[in-house]
């Protein structure tokens, strides 16, 4: 099972999430979506799985510091439009397990339920 890690490098809670994988063995790949951008066919797949509530962080700076109209009337469409126009507006970690199951946020003990170290 391919796991991949998506946020952004110098996030404190990223660092937290990569770190909680080095040590329990669980072997990942990390993409950082504010160099790299993210595909709308990922975020639509979050937004599905998870709601755009979850998904689009709105405590952030980015976020908070959107125009009123921005904010205002928000779906899911209008939520990955932002998201697409700056990847800063997600919420991290997104941790794509394979086979479509996801994880959003960073919890140690959801992460301990729901991801099995690599084989060895």
């Amino acid at each position: 099972m391919a796991i991949t890690i998506y946020g952004i490098k110098n996030c404190d809670t990223i660092k937290k999430a990569r770190s909680w994988l080095e040590a329990h063995g669980v072997a990942h790949a990390f993409h950082d979506y504010k160099a790299s951008g993210v595909d709308r066919a990922s975020l639509e797949r979050w937004v599905k799985q998870h709601g755009w509530e979850t998904v689009l962080n709105r405590s952030g700076t980015t976020f908070r510091a959107l125009p009123d109209a921005d904010k205002h009337g928000l779906d899911a469409q209008k939520a990955i439009a932002l998201m697409l126009a700056q990847p800063a507006m997600i919420k991290r970690p997104v941790l794509d397990l394979g086979e479509g199951a996801t994880i959003v946020g960073f919890k140690p003990e959801i992460y301990a339920g729901g991801i099995k170290p690599a084989a060895a």
